[in-house]
């Protein structure tokens, strides 16, 4: 599942006025925007409502974790405010997993639905002192099979684990990347890390920045030469 353009924008700031002016500013260069648990708890449903309004997909990354039921009834309040893409923990569970799309359903469109596996702020150590053992990409292999046998659309994952998550769901599987640094950038608190043309060239769908494009000078001017570096059409 390939978008025409893949960049969508982090818009992680609990200030409403700025990200609507930073998403006014990088529309032109990118395919969507993310709005993740900082805006939301910050600013609540209407102003998601008010990203939506701007025209580009988005992308709630809610990471939704609970009981089914409670998960069910999340993900029903998330749909309707309109957005193209929201996500839950794999590691909660097939139960929970399929409660969240049989709530989706009913809605025309229906919102993509996809999981984190593995999140991009977690090395090996991370992972080990968690209780899991073994590489990242056994557990991120693992949960992406989950997903794909619990009826979801995709998952997010690091761009290093691309090949393993295609391997046993396939190509058509929805595959969101965070944790992208164009050459140059800090990486943050990111650990599991690829530029864009590089994830983009391992088979990601979407790729989540933010900082690189949200917090220099010229947000526009970043989204731009990002677009440039993959060599979209039109820049």
């Amino acid at each position: 599942m390939r978008f025409p353009n893949p960049v969508f924008v982090a818009l992680d700031t609990p200030n409403l006025s700025r990200a609507l002016e930073l998403a006014q500013a990088v529309k032109p260069y990118v395919g969507g925007l993310k709005v993740g648990l900082e805006f939301i708890s910050a600013l609540g449903p209407e102003a998601v409502r008010r990203v939506v309004e701007i025209g580009l997909p988005v992308f709630a990354d809610v990471k939704f974790h609970d009981i089914p039921n409670t998960v069910a009834g999340a993900s029903t309040v998330i749909a309707g405010l309109g957005v193209a893409i929201f996500n839950v923990h794999a590691s909660g569970g097939e139960a929970m997993m399929r409660a969240a799309a049989a709530a989706i359903a009913p809605w025309t469109p229906r919102p993509l639905l996809t999981a984190v596996t593995v999140l991009t702020s977690m090395d090996e150590a991370a992972l080990e002192a968690t209780g899991q053992k073994g590489p990242a990409r056994d557990q991120v292999a693992r949960l992406a099979a989950l997903t794909k046998a619990s009826g979801l659309d995709g998952v997010v994952c690091s761009a290093h684990e691309l090949a393993t998550v295609r391997k046993v769901a396939g190509p058509d599987f929805l595959t969101i990347v965070p944790g992208i640094r164009p050459a140059g950038t800090a990486l943050g608190d990111q650990r599991r890390v690829m530029t864009p043309s590089e994830a983009r060239a391992a088979g990601a769908d979407i790729l989540i920045i933010g900082r690189p494009i949200t917090a220099v000078p010229d947000p526009a001017a970043a989204a731009k030469a990002i677009a440039q570096e993959l060599g979209l059409a039109g820049f």
